[in-house]
């Protein structure tokens, strides 16, 4: 059995965000699953990073989570800035496909939640006929709202007769942080990954930024013109912030406490 290892933790403006490459996100999860670990896996960019400065229950579930991968190239540079050259990009719609892939050979299950109504069968559909083999064994597409005591009673009962390993949520953060950490000791899963946008950009229903736009950290502005109404408030509030803060702390005028580097304590499932 492997020893579950944490990656070490960048301290950005006081979220740790892992280490991790693609590739070392998978021995990562590998590690967690032989363990018989359970946790969560945020995908943490500016916006989760903002949001947790004024939000100390947010920042500590970023903190408390099992990975909180790179999500955007600041991160990125951030991480290399520290000395870790080796740490790239690993945001929602790249994770999802590789562990997808990766998973499916070794039989590891997946439960879909999240996205518009009919998105995560869409989801299923797709992720089918892409990674022949691969066992989802459920979805679940909410309400825009905190659902119902009936509806998560049917939630639960729909994911205990699952037992996922893997229980994907796309919603939008810091929505399906503060889901994953509420519903972690709540639903029979072993480790949940929120992810975002990647449901949509996974069924092709919304497109993704060309690749140098992704690597040159202008994605933003591109998901900005995409749709406007609902992002462009958010980026033009948080990125500008973010780089006042960033700044700051990198030129030494301003401290945050250490990042704990812990692992998941969760008891794996029965």
């Amino acid at each position: 059995m492997t020893n579950f290892v944490p990656p070490p933790r960048v301290n950005v403006l006081g979220v740790g965000i892992s280490v991790l490459n693609l590739h070392t996100v998978l021995d990562a999860l590998q590690a967690a699953m032989e363990s018989g670990l359970r946790g969560y896996v945020t995908v943490t960019g500016v916006h989760g990073v903002i949001e947790s400065q004024d939000d100390e229950a947010l920042l500590r579930i970023h903190n408390d989570s099992l990975l909180s991968t790179p999500d955007g190239m600041p991160m990125v540079w951030m991480g290399k800035l520290a000395g870790y050259q080796e740490m790239s990009r690993v945001y929602g719609p790249d994770l999802m496909p590789a562990v997808l892939e990766w998973s499916t050979p070794r039989g590891y299950t997946h439960f879909f939640y999240g996205g518009k109504e009919g998105v995560a069968e869409r989801l299923k559909t797709v992720v089918e006929k892409r990674y022949p083999g691969i066992n989802v064994v459920g979805v679940y597409s909410p309400p825009f709202r905190p659902l119902t005591e009936a509806e998560l009673a049917e939630l639960k009962e729909q994911v205990h007769r699952a037992k996922p390993d893997f229980f994907w949520v796309g919603m939008s953060g810091p929505k399906q942080e503060r889901f994953m950490a509420a519903h972690l000791d709540l639903l029979d899963a072993r480790i949940f990954l929120g992810v975002g946008a990647a449901f949509d950009f996974l069924t092709g229903n919304v497109r993704q930024a060309p690749r140098w736009i992704q690597r040159s950290g202008f994605e933003w502005l591109y998901r900005t013109f995409q749709e406007p109404r609902r992002l462009a408030k958010r980026y033009f509030k948080t990125v500008p912030r973010f780089i006042w803060l960033a700044t700051w702390q990198l030129a030494g005028l301003r401290k945050y406490p250490p990042v704990p580097h812990q692992e998941a304590r969760k008891p794996s499932r029965s």
